[in-house]
């Protein structure tokens, strides 16, 4: 039989969904650790980014620290992590190596989102009386909203990829049938946990994606549509 039908097989196997070790309770796990490790990573590194991108300081510090949090190994992180602070805080360990994980992208898509803005739209919007808080607010952040949707849209998939290794260290999630199923070649379990996250990414993906181009200004997104119809305008007559 095919491996993908066998696959497939085990995936729709009633068993598959009942007890401890079911799917739904190992999706369910995973999208919890995901979603706490880039909530917390998003309470530190967004107001950090934009900070950054406001006052134009600190960047080469950002650059620099976002380097090495991507450098650092993710497994090896986390079994630090387990060592240090005991067994009996596992789940800690896992989300403190999974919010390093998620802060540079969520900090370069806060700072770069407020550096991408026009300086010629914040004199225009400071010459009409704005205070700095309404330019920032009113301006900056909106115009920076679509490339920091964009630093959340890549910390989630690099989170959700990353989450499987959280079986290791019996805390479950969708890796948890991958890690197991390796030791005991059931190659069915093992490709069916993959299929499981490629599918949970994908998701994230398309949805994020929506999100971003929803999150583009309305005048700025109609702005080109405008100079497009203007240049294909036909020329008048001459009199």
């Amino acid at each position: 039989m095919n491996v993908f039908t066998e696959a497939f097989a085990w995936l729709f196997s009633p068993d598959r969904w009942v007890g401890t070790y079911s799917l739904p309770v190992l999706f369910g796990q995973h999208v919890f650790y995901t979603v706490v490790s880039v909530l917390i990573a998003a309470v530190i590194a967004v107001p950090l980014g934009w900070l950054i991108g406001h006052t134009g300081k600190g960047r080469e510090i950002a650059v620099a620290v976002s380097g090495a949090a991507r450098a650092i190994p993710s497994f090896g992180l986390m079994v630090l992590l387990v060592l240090l602070l005991g067994v009996l805080r596992t789940p800690l360990a896992a989300i403190i190596t999974f919010v390093v994980l998620a802060i540079p992208s969520l900090l370069a898509g806060a700072y770069t989102g407020l550096e991408a803005v026009d300086r010629r739209t914040l004199d225009a919007a400071r010459a009409m009386g704005m205070t700095g808080w309404q330019v920032f607010w009113k301006v900056e952040v909106p115009l920076g909203m679509p490339l920091l949707v964009g630093g959340l849209r890549s910390a989630l998939l690099q989170v959700i990829a990353t989450v499987t290794i959280a079986a290791y260290v019996n805390l479950g999630g969708l890796g948890w049938p991958i890690i197991q199923g390796i030791p005991l070649r059931r190659f069915d379990q093992v490709l069916g946990g993959a299929i499981l996250v490629a599918v949970l990414a994908l998701l994230v993906d398309l949805l994020l994606a929506l999100a971003q181009h929803a999150a583009v200004p309305r005048g700025v997104r109609t702005r080109p549509q405008r100079r497009r119809a203007r240049a294909t305008a036909p020329a008048a007559a001459p009199a």
